[in-house]
C-alpha cells in the first residue's frame, strides 16, 4: 500500500519523465489490483457472530446491510 501511496505521489507532482511515468502507472494499476484483490479475500472471510434466540449465529458480513453499529432491542 505505501509503494501505490508513493506511485501516486509521484505521479501528481508530474515531475516523472514520460517513460518512467508510463512504468509508474502500469506497476500502481498491477498493485491497485492486487489490493482490490486481497480486500476481496478478506471480505469474504469476514464474518459476523450475532446472538439471536439464545443461539450463536454466524452469518457472512456484508457492510451494504449492516447498519452503522446501533443496536436494536
Amino acid at each position: 500500500m505505501n509503494e501505490l501511496e508513493d506511485i501516486v505521489s509521484q505521479l501528481e507532482h508530474g515531475d516523472v519523465p514520460l517513460e518512467k511515468a508510463i512504468d509508474l502507472f502500469q506497476k500502481g494499476m498491477q498493485l491497485s489490483q492486487l489490493c482490490g484483490s486481497k480486500l476481496s479475500q478478506v471480505e469474504r472471510k469476514i464474518e459476523m457472530i450475532m446472538e439471536a434466540d439464545g443461539q450463536i449465529v454466524k452469518k457472512p458480513f456484508d457492510p451494504l446491510t449492516e447498519e452503522s453499529g446501533d443496536s436494536v432491542g
